[in-house]
């Protein structure tokens, strides 16, 4: 049975300038809309909860999460380690935190399949009792974890940046230092920024409270200029440049596969899109929040917020955090399928997540964030482990094969 969302506009190709003009495809497939009025454009943008559209797979964007669980699986074993005392830890006790990390096969098995990650050797959980094997990161892991605090350091002024972006969006320049934890990975941020980096930048931050304790919040403390614009605003500034004229701010949008835009929906997809852009670093204490201007101003924030995450996609749970810091609506999750010409939301791993659609190409990340590069380290390392891995089974199966043809000849004889 088709699942059905509300659906604000699908628009058709990259909306630029000041016009929109109404394009078709033929053989598409089409979607049922019921609009009950398209008098004026306020009727329209009341009516359009009323809309509704089949929600269709995206099976790149799936595929671009799905192909990422291998390295985040090991990611998180190897997280869950380097957490414990001395990072060393009984493989009795790994075995039993399965569950917890969601792991579905035992660690024995992990370890057979990903090899390189850690080396086994025998201790002693207590005084005198028996021996176990216990885990510790191996050389080659260590190598990998040098180089990502170097990428870490390379980038750091990026990393400043976005704290400060992130900061200087909200409602009041502060934000719950644990709703930051929270989303760390999904920014970049090291474990330990607000010890590491915060400190470090007094000229922009300032770590108010205890985190850990949920009375602890990062305020901004100054605004910097050269960070309030959007990734929006400077790529009109570059086109403008490259042009020769003013280019107006406007959203990259593109027709999921099998939508036909109908007369009425492209009439209020103009009316849209011709609605001035609002940047997510502007003043916006005087929108209603029903208001179109409001709506459009919620598309940018989601926007700029997925376009600063290290993959270009978030857990929508993890956006939703931050509804009181950035006024998002308690309905704030239907923007994305509402505008899914900009966004598409994949529920692969049993968690919705949404994807800025401009920033893939089919399921490869096309607009990639400098920190890639630690993931794209980490796979080299456990790619060199899969091929260690097939060598010595080839080399068995070859052992064996040998061994049969001498046991055959010698019953021969």
């Amino acid at each position: 049975m088709p699942l059905y969302h509300p659906l604000s506009y699908f628009a058709i190709s990259k909306l630029s300038l000041t016009s929109f003009r109404p394009i078709s495809f033929p053989g598409c497939l089409s979607s049922a809309f019921s609009i009950n009025s398209m008098d004026s454009f306020f009727t329209q943008f009341a009516s359009v909860s009323s809309l509704k559209v089949v929600w269709r797979k995206d099976c790149h964007l799936d595929n671009a999460i799905e192909k990422d669980k291998q390295w985040r699986m090991c990611a998180k074993v190897v997280k869950e380690v380097l957490n414990e005392p001395g990072q060393v830890i009984p493989l009795l006790y790994l075995e039993r935190r399965r569950e917890r990390l969601r792991l579905p096969i035992r660690i024995e098995t992990f370890l057979h399949q990903n090899p390189g990650l850690f080396d086994l050797y025998l201790d002693r959980i207590k005084p005198k009792t028996q021996q176990v094997p216990f885990l510790r990161i191996s050389d080659r892991l260590q190598q990998f974890l040098d180089e990502e605090k170097r990428i870490k350091a390379e980038n750091e002024h990026l990393l400043v940046k976005k704290l400060c972006k992130l900061l200087m969006i909200s409602k009041n320049k502060v934000i719950n230092a644990d709703k930051l934890l929270h989303v760390k990975r999904d920014f970049g941020f090291p474990d330990d920024f607000l010890c590491s980096l915060v400190p470090k930048y007094g000229n922009y931050f300032q770590l108010v409270g205890s985190p850990g304790e949920g009375k602890s919040f990062l305020e901004l403390v100054s605004w910097e200029p050269e960070f309030a614009k959007s990734v929006i605003e400077l790529r009109a500034e570059e086109e403008s440049k490259m042009m020769g004229i003013r280019v107006r701010p406007c959203f990259n949008v593109r027709l999921p596969p099998g939508f036909f835009l109908k007369k009425e929906m492209r009439e209020w997809v103009r009316d849209w899109m011709e609605l001035p852009y609002i940047s997510p670093y502007e003043d916006i204490s005087n929108l209603d929040q029903a208001s179109p201007e409001m709506e459009k101003r919620n598309v940018g924030v989601f926007h700029e917020l997925l376009s600063m995450s290290v993959f270009k996609r978030m857990a929508v749970p993890s956006l939703g955090k931050f509804s009181e810091e950035y006024r998002f609506s308690n309905a704030f999750a239907n923007t994305f399928t509402r505008h899914s010409g900009i966004f598409y939301v994949s529920l692969k791993g049993g968690i919705r997540t949404a994807i800025l659609r401009e920033a893939y190409d089919g399921d490869v990340l096309i607009d990639k964030d400098p920190l890639v590069g630690i993931k794209e380290k980490f796979v080299e390392l456990l790619e060199e482990g899969w091929r260690e891995r097939a060598e010595r089974e080839r080399l068995n199966r070859e052992a064996v094969r040998k061994e049969m043809e001498r046991v055959a000849i010698r019953d021969v004889e």
